[in-house]
């Protein structure tokens, strides 16, 4: 069946093709469609290199999608896209990028359910509802834009390979692996066109990348999974969350202490796995570098690390909060006990957006303290006091004779 260029709009009807029990029927477009209400498809949607499908109504996809010419929406709108799998698996395929609004994933005759060999804009919302989209295995990429969203992820609806977000908003990618799903997840880039992408192996990293070259504080790399995380495009740099979960994650790597578990980073030119720090929360089974923004990118995992501290056998006492109205004066600034018996320090605090405000080393020493104002050079006003609210404190510890350096960081309240 073809459709011309004469301009066709759809006013809720189910409208295409009722072709059944043909499913390599095709609809060609080679002209203008657009749908402002409810219409659909049994046949195979194929969008020619001179058409244009506009969707801005309700689209039913019972089959295979096609396009090599232009799919979108109209700015403004609320269009929504739905495959919705009768026959089996569904191919979302084509040369040219599809820029769907609100989309929904309902397919449960088959994993994976969706086959994306093409290029996957999403500017709404994505719901998951059922069936898993496999872009690994088919050279596709599903792309969120700034301010797209997803939701109803889990073991059987999610993203198999890499996924992409634009933007400057938090994200969750919606990844996983052989029908697991297990997220990652970034703070906010600084501006709207940074962009990272984001994928999960369940799979051992040894082989690739060996366990055995690691910084001498770790102790345990998880041997089951894996993710890459990175940064496409812009200069932004972001705190990164990572999780376990009792079905891929080896029980070794989150038993107590918590506090050991840590990500740990694959650094290419050293070769060897590198200690990227991390807050471990046993409640959401998350854990955040919060340290030093990520500047490098690539292969991530989780590790255990002594946390030890390597000088002087002493350990770190660390008060994290600020706060004028207490009348104990360790709670006039950031107080970390015990770190002048470690002078070889670094110290660092950074906002929920990674901007550092703070930067100094000799922590402690001659009132060189965090007091609540900035002091990190071309950041923020170092004149007024820093707004309420959580902040993120990063402490470098370098043994003087041994030169072993452990790192440790978490949340810090100023109000």
């Amino acid at each position: 069946m073809k459709l011309n260029s004469i301009q066709v709009r759809f006013l809720s009807v189910l409208l295409l093709c009722y072709t059944s029990g043909n499913s390599q029927t095709k609809t060609n477009n080679e002209g203008l469609l657009s749908n402002i209400g409810i219409a659909g498809s049994l046949s195979e949607i194929n969008n020619l290199a001179t058409g244009t499908i506009t969707n801005d109504g309700d689209l039913y996809v019972y089959n295979h999608y096609n396009n090599n010419g232009t799919v979108t929406f109209t700015a403004g709108s609320n269009g929504m896209t739905r495959m919705k799998g009768l026959l089996g698996s569904q191919n979302i395929s084509g040369s040219t990028i599809m820029q769907w609004y609100n989309c929904e994933f309902d397919n449960s005759i088959v994993q994976p359910a969706f086959h994306l060999s093409n290029q996957l804009s999403i500017a709404g919302n994505a719901d998951f509802f059922q069936g898993i989209v496999d872009d690994d295995s088919f050279g596709g990429l599903m792309i969120f834009e700034n301010a797209a969203s997803h939701s109803n992820v889990d073991d059987a609806s999610f993203v198999d390979g890499f996924v992409r977000k634009n933007g400057n908003q938090q994200f969750r990618f919606p990844i996983g692996d052989n029908q697991q799903y297990r997220y990652a997840a970034i703070s906010n880039p600084i501006t709207a066109t940074d962009a990272f992408s984001g994928k999960y192996f369940w799979q051992n990293s040894n082989p690739l990348y060996p366990h055995s070259n690691r910084d001498n504080l770790i102790t345990l790399i998880d041997n089951a999974e894996y993710w890459i995380i990175e940064k496409t495009q812009g200069n932004s740099n972001i705190f990164l969350t990572l999780t376990w979960d009792v079905d891929t994650t080896p029980t070794a790597i989150y038993a107590t202490p918590i506090d050991e578990i840590h990500i740990v980073r694959w650094d290419v030119a050293q070769g060897k796995w590198i200690d990227e720090g991390g807050v471990a929360d046993s409640v959401t089974k998350e854990v955040s570098t919060v340290i030093n923004p990520l500047t490098q990118y690539g292969v991530f995992t989780l590790a255990r690390v002594k946390t030890i501290v390597p000088c002087s056998g002493n350990s770190l006492i660390v008060h994290n909060l600020i706060s004028s109205s207490y009348t104990d004066s360790k709670n006039d600034y950031f107080s970390i006990e015990g770190i002048e018996n470690c002078p070889n320090n670094k110290v660092a605090i950074f906002n929920r957006w990674g901007v550092k405000v703070f930067e100094t080393e000799n922590y402690n020493s001659n009132g060189n303290i965090f007091d609540g104002y900035s002091q990190a050079r071309a950041t923020l006003n170092n004149s007024e006091r820093l707004p309420d609210g959580t902040y993120f404190y990063f402490v470098e510890v370098t043994d003087e004779q041994s030169g072993s350096t452990n790192k440790f960081s978490g949340y810090l309240f100023l109000n």
